[in-house]
């Protein structure tokens, strides 16, 4: 589970090298660069790939890491 407070933005750039990240957003919004991902919203990133999430209403999101190999 994830809880992230209004107005807040990711400290560092999210950066997966070997796993791929997911989440499924249960309530508020995520802004992942010019996209706004709502409720019932899945977003995932690859191996390889980085993202500097944040928000301005507050999010609680169901955060998921797994291997692409497996």
């Amino acid at each position: 589970m994830i809880d992230i407070a209004p107005g807040t933005e990711w400290p560092d750039l999210d950066v997966h090298e070997t796993y791929g990240e997911a989440y499924f957003v249960v309530s508020g919004e995520v802004i992942e660069g010019d996209s706004i991902h709502g409720p019932g919203t899945y977003v995932a990133f690859g191996p390889k790939t980085s993202h500097r999430p944040r928000t301005e209403t507050g999010v609680r999101a169901f955060g998921f890491n797994y291997d692409v190999g497996v």
